[in-house]
């Protein structure tokens, strides 16, 4: 008898020679968001919301030149941190998010991004999808970010089915074998963004094809 995940009948077998082939696809998974320290990657994760990556490592590359630390970032100023981020989406909600969150990190943190999820999320701007992403890449802590792509990819596979990030994050804890858990978040964002793509997945390209769930895949060029 075939021993199955929690993921609506997904076989752990299956799942665990997903991940080894996420994993041998791409053995040293990063984030594609530019930073130097926790700091900076708080910052580039709360700017990330509803824009892309690249467009925030555009504007962040002058910006962290100038400020990498809670008080340096203070000191540059909100009309400032706006001129530096304003070809980003809700710049201006941003860029009050940024100044409040690295007063708060001065006063209550000496100025450290905590290892904390619920300190983090205290924090203007920080959800608790940024939270996991600073947990997972700054501390790493075995977290799983729940973005567009990996809910997209959670559900089209059978990996994760759910109806809301949150659902899809616990269940993701639940079937992401131990060993893949640290590097899981990466793997799964990477291949959602470069091959499990929203509007033509690329599946002929995919190593996970023959495992997928997903009824309608694109065929392969010819």
């Amino acid at each position: 008898m075939t021993t199955r995940s929690a993921a609506k009948g997904l076989p752990k077998a299956e799942i665990a020679e997903m991940f080894r082939r996420l994993a041998q696809d791409r053995p040293d998974p990063k984030s594609d968001l530019e930073y130097t320290n926790p700091f900076t990657l708080l910052v580039a994760v709360v700017l990330s919301a509803q824009a892309t990556d690249a467009g925030v490592n555009k504007a962040t590359r002058a910006l962290f030149a100038k400020a990498d630390t809670p008080a340096a970032m203070l000191a540059l100023g909100i009309e400032a941190i706006e001129g530096h981020i304003k070809t980003i989406g809700l710049f201006r909600a941003k860029a009050k998010n940024v100044y409040a969150l690295s007063n708060l990190l001065i006063a209550r943190h000496g100025s450290q991004v905590p290892h904390d999820r619920e300190a983090l999320e205290a924090l203007p701007g920080v959800g608790r999808k940024t939270a996991n992403v600073v947990l997972n890449v700054a501390f790493g802590e075995p977290t799983l970010a729940v973005d567009t792509h990996v809910f997209r990819l959670a559900n089209r596979t059978g990996l994760a089915p759910g109806k809301d990030p949150l659902a899809v994050e616990l269940g993701l804890l639940t079937v992401v074998p131990k060993d893949y858990l640290q590097h899981a978040h990466h793997w799964l964002i990477l291949h959602g963004r470069y091959v499990c793509t929203a509007r033509k997945p690329r599946c002929g390209d995919c190593v996970i094809a023959d495992l997928c769930r997903f009824p309608d895949k694109t065929p392969a060029p010819q």
